[in-house]
C-alpha cells in the first residue's frame, strides 16, 4: 500500500512540473493570462503532491513500525 501512495505523490509532482513548464512557456510568449492559469494549476498540483507525500511517509512509518513489532 505505501508504494501506491508514493506513486500517486510522484504523479502529482510530475503534473506540477509539467504545469510549471507550460506556464513558463506562455509567460515567455507574453501570454500572461494562460501562463497565470497554468501557474495556478501548478500550485494546486504541488500542494496535492505535498499532501500525498506526507500521507505516504506516515503510511510507510506505520508499516515499518508494525513490521518491527512482529
Amino acid at each position: 500500500m505505501p508504494k501506491d501512495s508514493h506513486q500517486r505523490a510522484a504523479e502529482y509532482h510530475d503534473l506540477a512540473a509539467h504545469a510549471h513548464r507550460v506556464a513558463a512557456t506562455h509567460h515567455g510568449k507574453g501570454d500572461h493570462i494562460t501562463g497565470q492559469e497554468y501557474s495556478r494549476q501548478a500550485m494546486e498540483h504541488s500542494a496535492k503532491a505535498h499532501q500525498l507525500t506526507e500521507d505516504a511517509h506516515r503510511k510507510s512509518e506505520t508499516a515499518a513500525d508494525a513490521a518491527r513489532k512482529e
